[in-house]
């Protein structure tokens, strides 16, 4: 059997260290043709070593040059920059299947382009579909391309569906571990410091991505890639607080039958399910000690305290431009808080802002999602304190 040929777009973050984990176990079933990354050199010129990808790229023409550097004599891997390097990642000939797994707005134009170019994408961008799930949806249909999903509620929700009719789905439960907050008072919030927000209970992920889960705004971002994925309205979608993070998501179908996709917290299963599927990779993975987790919990979220969530599903029903303009200004917001700049309270209330200052366009094209994404992040900008 001929190995599948990745490009793996973010490779220096969480899900792109752990997909080339699974491809470095599996290496007969796949060759990594195609890395890309933010400005992480060091690992880069690292993962270029172990897999002598036919090209790599980075954001800056500087970093290019230190990574060709360090490289000289070692590889013949040829090291592009900048957002044509990303598209040229997306799209290049030999390659079966993209993951997409860059972080933000940053993943869109790579991901559209892999679609346009035919490849299915193993997606854990998902800023893709929040900021234009209805576009990229359609583009998918066109083209014959499968999007399959990474994020692990995504895929417990993928999974469950398996042989069931999509006629037959009544909703489904997305589980959300609560973060490191779940059960502390509001008002205790305003003092978080980064460190305290970032100790995420049960993954471990990239800093932005642990700081969405301890508002819940993953979550919310998570509420609109399930409406676009699975074509459900915001009403279908419940979020619901698992803590143990055993259950990782849930479909209820028309007869009152549940089904739930279980499992320990661990993201390689979730990517090589994406990668394989329908067949599924011996991983060697632990399972869930029943008997010693003694008790599977649930809680509803209080969208008062964690108002980033009830802003996603305010943006998710209202579609347009918002859902573009919600994720712009959460990107801001995270990355002030993170600077010091302003409180964790404080995040929700920016984007609420941004929200509020902007006029949704209803069924947009790229340039209007893209511009959309601009001037809520200048709004978000102007909002910050001096």
């Amino acid at each position: 059997m001929k190995p599948l040929q990745l490009a793996i777009l973010g490779s220096t973050g969480s899900i792109g260290q752990n997909t080339l984990a699974v491809a470095q176990r599996f290496a007969g079933r796949f060759s990594v043709r195609v890395l890309t990354a933010r400005n992480n050199i060091d690992l880069l010129a690292a993962q270029i070593k172990r897999f002598e990808p036919d090209f790599a790229v980075v954001y800056g023409q500087k970093d290019a040059n230190t990574l060709e550097n360090q490289l000289r004599g070692r590889v013949s891997t040829k090291i592009l920059y900048g957002k044509d390097g990303y598209l040229e990642a997306a799209s290049y000939g030999p390659v079966d299947m993209v993951v997409s797994a860059m972080v933000g707005a940053a993943g869109l134009l790579p991901t559209l382009a892999a679609i346009e170019a035919g490849k299915d994408v193993a997606l854990a961008n998902k800023e893709t579909l929040v900021m234009a799930g209805d576009l990229v949806m359609a583009k998918a249909r066109a083209r014959g391309v499968r999007i399959l999903p990474v994020d692990s509620e995504h895929s417990a929700i993928f999974q469950c569906l398996a042989g069931n009719r999509r006629a037959d789905v009544e909703k489904i439960f997305l589980t959300a571990s609560g973060g490191p907050f779940c059960n502390r008072p509001a008002a205790e919030l305003s003092g978080v410091s980064p460190g305290e927000a970032l100790a995420h209970p049960t993954w471990q992920m990239g800093s932005k991505i642990t700081i969405d889960s301890a508002t819940l705004m993953n979550k919310g971002l998570e509420v609109i890639e399930a409406m676009h994925l699975f074509d459900l309205s915001t009403d279908q979608v419940e979020v619901v607080i698992h803590p143990q993070s055993i259950i990782h998501s849930m479909v209820a179908f028309c007869d009152g039958t549940v089904m739930a996709q279980m499992g320990l917290p661990d993201m390689q299963a979730a990517i090589a399910y994406a990668l394989s599927c329908p067949e599924r990779l011996c991983l060697g993975l632990s399972l869930p000690d029943f008997a010693g987790i003694g008790q599977l919990t649930f809680q509803a979220p209080d969208l008062e305290k964690f108002a980033c969530l009830a802003l996603a599903i305010k943006a998710g029903k209202t579609g347009g431009t918002l859902p573009a303009v919600l994720n712009a200004a959460n990107e801001i917001a995270v990355a002030a808080f993170l600077e010091g700049r302003i409180g964790f309270d404080h995040i929700a209330s920016l984007i609420a802002s941004a929200m509020e200052e902007y006029r949704p366009v209803a069924d947009p094209g790229i340039r209007a999602i893209l511009e959309a994404d601009s001037l809520a992040r200048r709004t978000a900008q102007d909002l910050l304190p001096a």
